[in-house]
């Protein structure tokens, strides 16, 4: 963690952010994948950054050293170790990586050198460059004391595994294509790997409309957010910021504003869900029990259901419980029949943006109770028509 991540910059390359986690998390998760035991980092000294990364490594079980030169680098080393050699500004996808060192063989990961050199890798021979990660014997790190204190570690460490025979590995092609095998040196590529990342991670995939427009949100400003830091966090403030503003509308009586600032919010939760997931892949977190996304879904829910008793007039004599059942029974079809409905209709039968468009328009023309009853048969005869298909 030496580079500079630009001319003039202080900051190294290796805390260059893709995906909402720097280049040295997304190499942490690599060796977790790995099941290394010890991270060593040679680095030019202490940081902010790498004291963070300090912890999120012994957070995660692992030894954690810093090393400023070669030497003091081959003194970590015994002749024991097995040694994983990552170099500096890649961003490689674990579930990708560590099948071609899961044999434990020493190997040193070449590709072509078509294209390698300019995309910033090392080039070993006339045909090959190197793909940025080997595994070697940790005896081979004794070779360091004999060369320079300022010497290049990772290239030196190439040259030193060529020449005493481990064997190099191409990396497949496939393995390398999009977005799961890059070197990234300056803030513009981090950038730009960032949004092809976003890109063919939510771009796809069955959708509604409300799914779409948190979809096409993510993928034109997640890249700003996430690199930013926090942004399902942010996000998650904004959507309880609308659900507070449609609470208020539905106080001072304008409802059927409050049901589209309820639909908005709910488009928001999704798509800070989306960039959620996002980060726990870049940090390699396991997703939560209970997802936050849920919880914001539930919220909003609540909302849409205060809201429809907000403009439904309790008539004098009506139990409290036959008054609440309106929204109720509405709430609870709209978490039950995309249960029971596999599909394409489940999708848009769940889609909250459609459901506040639709009680908005009905609550303006004051026709929110049968509006609110044909919804809630709607959904019935859906469920049963949809689901028995599926069975068949």
């Amino acid at each position: 963690m030496t580079e500079p991540a630009g001319a003039g910059q202080p900051s190294p390359r290796a805390f260059l952010r893709v995906a909402g986690a720097s280049l040295a998390q997304h190499q942490l998760g690599l060796v977790l994948a790995l099941d290394c035991q010890r991270v060593i980092c040679f680095a030019r000294g202490t940081s902010p950054e790498l004291i963070a990364l300090q912890h999120a490594a012994e957070d995660a079980g692992l030894q954690f050293a810093i090393v400023t030169g070669a030497r003091q680098l081959a003194g970590q080393v015994t002749a024991a170790d097995d040694l994983i050699v990552v170099s500096e500004g890649l961003f490689v996808e674990p579930a990708v990586a560590a099948p071609l060192l899961e044999d434990r063989r020493p190997a040193v990961l070449v590709q072509p050198v078509e294209g390698a050199l300019a995309a910033g890798y090392e080039r070993i021979d006339i045909n090959r460059a190197s793909a940025g990660i080997m595994s070697l014997p940790g005896q081979l790190a004794e070779r360091l004391h004999e060369l320079p204190a300022d010497c290049d570690v990772v290239s030196a460490m190439t040259r030193i595994a060529l020449q005493s025979g481990v064997q190099m590995r191409e990396v497949p092609a496939a393995a390398r294509a999009g977005t799961d095998w890059r070197m990234v040196r300056s803030e513009n590529e981090a950038y730009a790997l960032e949004n092809e990342w976003l890109r063919l991670r939510f771009a796809d995939g069955p959708t509604s409309p409300g799914r779409a427009v948190a979809r096409l949100g993510v993928v034109s400003f997640g890249s700003s957010m996430l690199h930013a830091g926090n942004a399902s966090n942010a996000l998650s403030a904004g959507v309880v910021v609308l659900l507070a503003i449609a609470g208020g509308l539905g106080w001072f009586g304008l409802v059927p504003g409050g049901f589209l600032f309820a639909a908005l919010a709910w488009v928001l939760a999704e798509a800070s869900g989306l960039l959620r997931s996002a980060e726990r892949h870049a940090l390699g977190l396991l997703p939560p029990a209970i997802p936050r996304a849920d919880v914001l879904a539930w919220l909003t829910d609540t909302v849409f259901a205060v809201l429809i008793l907000a403009d439904t007039p309790r008539f004098t004599g009506q139990p409290l419980l036959s008054w609440l059942s309106v929204p109720a029974i509405l709430m609870l079809l709209l978490g039950l029949v995309p249960r029971v409905v596999k599909r394409t209709a489940s999708r848009w039968i769940g889609d909250r943006l459609l459901l506040g468009v639709l009680l908005s328009v009905a609550s303006a023309l004051d026709l929110l109770l049968p509006g609110v009853q044909v919804v809630s048969i709607g959904l019935i005869v859906a469920g049963l028509l949809l689901a028995g298909r599926q069975q068949n």
